[in-house]
């Protein structure tokens, strides 16, 4: 028993001297395990510097709703045949069939083409 409690408070010391030694303002997440395999420390650091070029070609995402995306969230909804019928610099209208009849849906050009009106 007191074997036990040597171990588990020496992996505490080597677990909270670790955390020290870790720049905080870095460190995304810092993790602690202790079990049969020991006592074991984690950190993640899940900066943007690390992920590379590639990475933020792929994940990055337009500040205004495109035509495409407008069409694509109108599609979503149900609008089959989904066109633009009119573009400005505020709003995308975009017509299609709908269960009920021809449907035309209003979004706006903000991230991620808030619906302003459905018709």
């Amino acid at each position: 028993m007191f074997s036990k409690i040597k171990t588990l408070t020496l992996a505490a010391v080597v677990g909270l001297s670790s955390l020290a030694a870790v720049p905080s303002a870095q460190a995304d997440g810092i993790y602690f395990s202790i079990g049969q395999g020991g006592a074991t420390v984690t950190v993640g650091d899940h900066d943007r510097r690390h992920r590379g070029p590639a990475w933020d070609r792929r994940h990055h995402h337009a500040p205004a709703c495109s035509p495409r995306q407008a069409i694509s969230k109108a599609h979503d909804m149900g609008l089959r045949r989904a066109r633009i019928i009119r573009e400005d610099r505020r709003t995308v209208h975009v017509a299609g069939h709908s269960r009920y009849g021809r449907g035309i849906v209003v979004f706006a050009r903000a991230p991620h083409c808030p619906v302003i009106r459905r018709m």
